[in-house]
């Protein structure tokens, strides 16, 4: 089945597949099946062969390509999150930088920011009378640097290997004892 080439059918699989890497979707679409557990057993059985993963593959190729993305290019962009801090942003405990002050890098690391202007009575000791105020809060959330960290790992093969469990939704296998008549 490696040497024969791919159907037109196969092919549409492929391209399917990897929109969105839904494998029953993928199936149903490229062959017109309308039941989800046919197209999920089918598009398993797909995914088995050299040459259906091996134009998957090429797809990808192309797509990182063409998206001039890469691998190296996905860790650095997860390193500016992980190596991000937020006492990068500040000039004093107190003060921030200006935003435009701030590099590209710094700048990308950012998730959030919000602010909130509160009105508010203090005592001026000068005038020796409450005077109103407005003061402004800055709230700036950074992205999660664990989740940086962890995908960083993941890409660089730092994590020992995930076991999934395909065979039984993530139920409790109970293995009865073997009887035998002695």
């Amino acid at each position: 089945m490696a040497d024969k080439p791919l159907t037109e059918k196969q092919k549409k699989f492929c391209s399917e597949y990897i929109f969105d890497w839904n494998g029953t979707r993928a199936y149903k679409v490229a062959y017109g099946v309308k039941k989800d557990e046919t197209a999920k057993v089918n598009a398993s059985r797909l995914l088995t062969i050299a040459n259906v993963k091996e134009h998957i593959e090429a797809i990808q190729k192309d797509l990182e390509k063409e998206a001039g993305l890469s691998r190296l290019k996905v860790i650095k962009e997860w390193e500016k999150i992980a190596f991000a801090s937020i006492a990068h942003l500040h000039n004093t405990w107190v003060e921030l930088k200006e935003f435009e002050s701030l590099t590209d890098i710094q700048k990308e690391a950012i998730e959030s920011i919000e602010t909130k202007t509160v009105k508010r009575t203090v005592y001026n000791e000068k005038e020796g009378a409450p005077v109103e105020m407005e003061i402004e809060y800055v709230k700036i959330k950074l992205y999660s640097k664990d989740k940086a960290l962890e995908n960083i790992a993941k890409m660089l093969g730092y994590n020992a290997p995930e076991k999934i469990d395909h065979t039984s939704l993530g139920q409790r296998i109970n293995i009865l004892p073997i009887e035998t008549n002695v």
